[in-house]
Order: structure tokens, then C-alpha cells, then sequence
């Protein structure tokens, strides 16, 4: 199921998409697809994989521990290709490559976006590219039918985020608040405002999905009643992996029940 079919599916059925993330190959390369399989038991409805890096710049520090624990277990950009593979053959999700430009740009572009095919990747995130530099990368992804998932901030100015949102497919990401991921406690009122900002731009051209900071059900219920089509948890997931990493069932039992209580909090059968 591509990205725009299950955004349309879920909006039919008056309910928000859960988009979650975890780095691939954290803590083993073998151990991701079995992750991937429990969230998708758990309800999640997109799942975002990682391709670690060495410098990642946008990540707070749970997500940078996972970038090094995946490169100490020699996960790779082809490896990470590899384990997407693996978890579309096993389950109809779609799924997305959150990845830096700088893999991409020593693979090449063109290269990269043909293993992604392959691979069956539905889209791709490259939180450091941005949109006026992403010209030849758009119509290269265009021509392998990839959906091009851009990020807006709550400073992105409103001509900017006209920009963004013609480029963007797939859904538009909602940096929620000024700073690095990591889980927060509190939703920020101010995460609401933004999204009520942006809604009059994307409603009827691109669904809008707000990430960073996302941690608790409530967080997720309130960015769905504000309007919102989906909520994006990752450095929560990451955190859990980590404190169980020695223990396999315990992640995966973990993951499965705290992936269910998220998608809960999305299900608002709002019309």
C-alpha cells in the first residue's frame, strides 16, 4: 500500500496515521525486520527505517547512540536497503528511508533511487537537503515513482512552506518544535498552533504529519484533534530498543504494546 493510499484509507475511516521510526540495524541488523513486525502488529500504519550516519545533525542523543550502535554492527546504506526488503516482503506497510544527504550523495543519486525501488521503499526523508538545493534529486525520485518527504519548522516562512509543499509528496513532516528529536513529556501548545497554521496550506494538496518530541497518546491525541493527519514517534521507540537490547522478547513484547496504545490515541473517528 503506497503512502497516499493509506493517508486516504485512514481519513476515510476518520482516524490519524501512527508513523514510527527506528534506526536500521540497532542493535543488530538481524533484529529489525522482528522490530519492524512488531510494530506493525502493534498498529502502526507507516514505518520510517534509518539508514545510520556518522554526523547526524538533527537528532538528539538517543538517536545519535542508535546511529553508532547500528554502525558498530556494520549496518550500511546497502544493508539498510537490504532489511527494507525483508519487511515489505512480510508486511503491506508503507515504508520510508529517513536517510542524511551524504549516503546518497556517495552512492549517487540516481543509484540510490534505483536500489530503493528495488528494495520496494515507498519514500524518502533527507533532513539536511534542502529545498532549493533538491531540484535534480526531486525529478530523479519523481521518475522512480518515490515520494519526496520534506521537512517545514515552526520559523519556515510562508512562501518558504508554498515551496515545500510543492515539492513534497507523500505527507508533509511538521518539525514540531525549535531544536533536536528526543522525547518530551509535554506537548508544547505551541506545537498546536502550528499545526493550526499550516492546515489552511496542505489541506487538499499534501496530509500533514507532525514529528519531534512525540511521546505519549495524548501527545498524539491532541495533534490529530488540532487537525493533523498523522503523528510521528521515533527517539521513544529508539529509547525502548535500547534498554532492552539484551533482550529480545522483552523489546519486542515492549514495542507491540506501546505501538497499540499510540495508534489508540490516533483513532478519533473524525469525519
Amino acid at each position: 500500500m503506497s503512502i497516499e493510499k493509506s493517508f486516504k484509507r485512514l481519513k476515510k475511516e476518520g482516524n490519524g496515521a501512527l508513523i514510527s521510526y527506528i534506526m536500521g540495524g540497532d542493535p543488530q541488523p538481524e533484529l529489525t525486520p522482528r522490530i519492524a513486525g512488531a510494530l506493525v502488529e502493534g498498529g502502526t500504519d507507516i514505518l520510517e527505517l534509518g539508514i545510520p550516519f556518522s554526523d547526524p545533525i538533527a537528532d538528539g542523543p538517543t538517536i545519535q547512540e542508535a546511529n553508532q550502535r547500528a554502525l558498530s554492527s556494520g549496518t550500511t546504506p546497502l544493508k539498510v536497503l537490504e532489511l527494507a526488503t525483508h519487511i515489505k516482503d512480510d508486511h503491506d506497510i508503507p515504508l520510508i528511508i529517513l536517510t542524511y544527504y551524504n549516503p546518497i550523495f556517495r552512492i549517487g543519486v540516481k543509484k540510490f533511487f534505483d536500489m530503493a525501488k528495488k528494495s520496494k521503499v515507498d519514500g524518502v526523508i533527507v533532513p539536511d537537503l534542502p529545498v532549493e538545493e533538491a531540484q535534480d534529486y526531486k525529478l530523479i525520485a519523481d521518475t522512480y515513482g518515490l515520494d519526496t518527504i520534506f521537512l517545514a519548522s515552526p520559523s519556515t516562512t510562508i512562501d518558504r512552506l508554498e515551496k515545500i509543499i510543492r515539492y513534497t509528496s507523500g505527507f508533509l513532516y511538521l518539525v514540531s518544535i525549535f531544536g533536536v528529536t528526543g522525547a518530551r513529556e509535554k506537548l508544547q501548545q505551541s506545537t498546536i498552533y502550528i499545526v493550526k497554521k499550516l492546515l489552511p496550506y496542505t489541506a487538499g494538496k499534501v496530509p500533514l504529519a507532525v514529528g519531534f518530541g512525540i511521546s505519549q497518546p495524548y501527545h498524539i491525541k491532541s495533534i490529530i484533534e488540532a487537525g493533523a493527519d498523522g503523528a510521528i514517534v521515533g527517539s521513544a521507540f529508539v529509547e525502548m530498543i535500547k534498554r532492552s537490547r539484551y533482550d529480545v522478547n522483552t523489546i519486542l513484547n515492549r514495542i507491540r504494546r506501546y505501538t497499540s496504545e499510540l495508534k489508540r490515541a490516533t483513532i478519533l473517528n473524525r469525519k
